[in-house]
């Protein structure tokens, strides 16, 4: 069977295809939606994804996402962020949910993911030992252990727990509380965000 559509079309649609949460469907529009605009949209596009790695690199101290040309993040380095209070997120994009509440002046740690055996991912493969160091010599108050509400988060939030009790560290370690979003009917809600609620549930 002839090939229904031209090889740089096939080779874009493929290609955007590989990215997460693309079906092939989804793919085709993008594809053809670069084509039928103008040669400077996708020219734009393509020079954005050429900078990405170069112009993107991770904090050494925190791990977060920072211009290739600075030191540390500057939600480490700001005078005015607590050092001694540090917020562990599983990935660099969770530290954004966080600063949009407005709420949170402390510092971050990004673990580079969350412990999950099936995909082959332990607590050697995270950046653990690099938060043990910062608690030391920040002289860290209290951890707010920010994994996701997923087994796998709870799993990595479990094991920083013991870890830093059975390094014999004295440090306030919380977790954010979860619960029925604003909106939710109760019948609505799964039992683990029930759970949860009721574990988290406050006095009036």
């Amino acid at each position: 069977m002839a090939q229904l559509l031209p090889a740089a079309l096939l080779s874009a649609i493929d290609e955007l295809g590989r990215l997460p949460g693309v079906g092939a469907r989804t793919a085709e529009r993008y594809a053809y939606y670069l084509l039928r605009t103008r040669p400077e949209v996708a020219s734009q596009l393509a020079e954005s994804l050429q900078k990405l790695h170069s112009g993107v690199k991770q904090c050494p101290v925190t791990f977060a996402l920072i211009d290739s040309d600075e030191d540390v993040s500057i939600l480490y380095s700001d005078s005015s962020r607590d050092k001694t209070t540090i917020a562990v997120v599983e990935e660099p994009l969770d530290i954004i949910a966080l600063e949009r509440t407005a709420q949170y002046h402390g510092t971050y740690h990004v673990l580079g993911g969350a412990i999950s055996p099936i995909d082959g991912i332990g607590p050697e493969q995270l950046h653990i030992p690099e938060l043990m160091k910062r608690i030391r010599e920040d002289n860290v108050k209290e951890l707010i252990i920010a994994t996701n509400a997923s087994v796998e988060g709870e799993s990595t939030a479990l094991f920083l727990q013991r870890h830093i009790q059975e390094a014999g560290i004295e440090v306030k370690m919380s977790r954010l509380a979860r619960g029925i979003p604003v909106g939710v009917d109760l019948e609505y809600a799964d039992q683990i965000t029930l759970s949860h609620a009721l574990e988290g549930r406050r006095l009036l």
